[in-house]
Parts: C-alpha cells; structure tokens; sequence
C-alpha cells in the first residue's frame, strides 16, 4: 500500500491532499523533530505529499511518509529516495535539514569531532542534493533548500566543526545555482537563529537572557516562521530567487548576511 493509498505511518493516515498536492513531493530531512517537522508539518499543509526522513525512519508529523535514511552513507541516501520516488512520486523539493553538532573549542577538538559533524551537516546535504536533482533535472524543475544557521555568518566559539559545515551551505547552494539554475531548479540556504526547541530549553536562563539581549527582536522565533520561509522558498513566488541567503534570526546576524 503506498501514500496515495492513505496509509503513511502505522497508526497514522494521512490528511487529504491539498490544492498543491499536484505541484510536487518535498523531502525533508531530519523531519520527525524540531525544526524539521514544523517543516513537514507546513508543507504536508501547503498540500505537498512529504517524506520526512530521520536515521531510524519510524517516526514522522501526520500526513508525512516517514523513511530511514542515513545521511552519510551514499547507498542508504539513494535507497531511501528510490522509495520515496516509488511510493510518492519525483521529487520535486528536497530540505536539507538533517544536521548535528558537537561543540568544544578549537584546541580540544579531534579531527574525528571536527570530520564528523561536516560529514553529517555538509556531506549529507551534498549526498542528498545530487540525488535530488537527477529527478529535478529531467522535469527541469525543483527547489533545493539547505537549512544553515546564522552562526555561519558570524562565526561562534566553540563551534568550528559546525560553523564550517553551514557557511560551507553558501557556498554549496550558488555553486548548484550556477551549475543546475539553467534547468529551472532554485537553490537557497534559510539561516536561522535562536529557535525555541527542545535544545534551547535547555539552555541556561542566564544564558538565554545573554542571547536575547543580543536579539533585536527580544525574542527566540519559533518553530513555524522557519518552515513559512521554508514553504515560500519551495512554492511557485520564489521561482525567480537562487543563491540567496535568508535569514530567520530577529536581527541578531544584521550585516552580516553571505
């Protein structure tokens, strides 16, 4: 039984398509948490039949086709969009969300603590991206959207490995945008700030006073301001716009913009 059939997640049905339902299938990645699946959550709205992958693939917002996917394994990434593609269709919209972090200063950080947050944040997006656009090139259509963060455009102590991996994003989205920006697909990358998640929960109040202070807006954003930037990047109004950078910070990164 696949998507179109209703039944997407044992004990979950998916809701009824909407009007977008036509315009294509979105791949998100990292999508049963966080920001990922407020993600899901808006495209699945937005009428976008979804996958949301996660490295066990069990779980995933409702409506959502959740599948397994490692993102640093090179055949476990094609697997999981030969699937998508079987039980959803050609992908039309890939989110390269997945990503994690281990923070520690420069002079303690091992090369496996430094090679292996960029394999995830930096290789994971590449490895999905080139198997995005193989069906996105064929329908000479699509949108590559790859999540950053806005200490890529400011830097942060501590965090060498994971600021490299999402300033590298940059990078990666103008270079797809010149190489793929002929064949009618967008890349961009949405730089976020402070998000009120799970993670930032559980931040010290003295420090999350400290960094709301340095918030023009006075406030963490949450969840769903990303994925309604998310959504207008994957949607028919942004069909003209490639190789930007957006932030989604309060004004904390103000200037500092790729």
């Amino acid at each position: 039984m696949n998507f179109t059939d209703q039944q997407v997640v044992a004990g979950q049905s998916a809701e009824q398509p909407g009007p977008a339902a036509a315009a294509g299938v979105a791949v998100v990645t990292g999508g049963n948490r966080g920001i990922g699946a407020a993600i899901v959550r808006r495209l699945v709205h937005d009428g976008f039949r979804v996958a949301a992958t996660s490295r066990l693939g069990t779980e995933a917002p409702a409506g959502a086709l959740a599948v397994p996917m490692e993102v640093t394994d090179g055949q476990s990434v094609s697997a999981a969009f030969e699937r998508i593609h079987q039980e959803l269709g050609q992908v039309s919209v890939l989110v390269a969300n997945a990503g994690i972090t281990k923070d520690t200063l420069l002079m303690r950080m091992s090369e496996e603590d430094f090679a292996g947050v960029l394999d995830v944040n930096l290789g994971g997006a590449f490895r999905c991206a080139k198997a995005a656009a193989k069906p996105m090139m064929r329908a000479r259509s699509g949108r590559i959207i790859l999540i950053s963060s806005v200490v890529a455009l400011y830097g942060s102590a501590g965090q060498v490995n994971y600021t490299s991996s999402k300033a590298a994003m940059i990078g990666m989205a103008r270079s797809l945008t010149r190489e793929l920006g002929g064949r009618g697909i967008t890349a961009n990358v949405v730089a976020p700030g402070f998000i009120n998640t799970s993670m930032t929960a559980q931040i010290d109040p003295a420090a999350q006073e400290k960094y709301l202070g340095a918030i023009p807006s006075g406030r963490f954003a949450e969840p769903e301001e990303v994925a309604g930037v998310v959504a207008f990047l994957a949607g028919p109004d942004a069909s003209y716009i490639s190789g930007a950078v957006i932030p989604v910070d309060g004004g904390l990164g103000m200037g500092h913009e790729g």
